[in-house]
């Protein structure tokens, strides 16, 4: 099977999301224009490289998160993990302008040191980013669309030290979660080592 624009009958729903998967949960805090917290978990999240540390969120539609971000120039990401999922799926909740999903979702904020906006405490590992691009996308044919990305740069890190071992950040001790299609989600339970042919 193959298809173009056109999804044949026999898929109900587009596969995309449960093709490009698992997804890293982007769990983001920002601050909005009074300077009251805000946080919601974003799907298309990841990494953009190290040296300096660099991620990104994509928002379709501008989300109170990239409007935030935007205008205040700084967010925070928390891992999201198996023991949070409840609370991060409550602050998916489309709430009022000026509703902190941090207090909805029965959440203690962690104090950030280089930035003002909070961040998960119970979360194994968050980061401070600073904003340093933001922007509305578009599809091929240049034509904008309803879908806005965040590119920041990590300022600090904290790691809760339970979750340091042997000198590493312990992944599969933090059971982090991830988005699959659908209302999927995975939770990361295992790891197995591949060295690379130069290693």
């Amino acid at each position: 099977m193959n298809y173009g624009d056109t999804r044949p009958d026999c898929l109900d729903f587009n596969p995309f999301k449960a093709i490009v998967t698992p997804r890293p949960i982007g769990w983001i805090g920002t601050l909005d224009d009074q300077g009251t917290p805000n946080l919601a978990p974003y799907s298309f999240f990841n990494g953009l490289g190290a040296y300096p540390d660099q991620v990104f969120f994509a928002s379709d539609g501008a989300k109170h998160s990239y409007v935030n971000a935007r205008d205040r120039g700084e967010f925070t990401f928390s891992l999201a993990t198996e023991e949070l999922a409840q609370a991060m799926n409550k602050s998916a909740a489309t709430l009022p302008h000026g509703v902190s999903e941090f207090d909805v979702a029965g959440l203690d904020k962690g104090q950030p040191a280089n930035i003002r906006t909070p961040f998960v405490a119970a979360s194994p590992a968050a980061f401070e980013c600073v904003t340093i691009h933001t922007m509305q996308l578009e599809d091929r044919t240049g034509k904008l669309i309803d879908r806005y990305m965040v590119i920041g740069e990590v300022v600090r890190t904290h790691i809760r030290d339970e979750f340091v071992k042997d000198g590493r950040f312990d992944t599969v001790g933090a059971r982090p979660i991830a988005r699959m299609g659908y209302r999927d989600y995975t939770t990361v339970q295992t790891a197995w080592e591949l060295l690379r042919p130069d290693d």
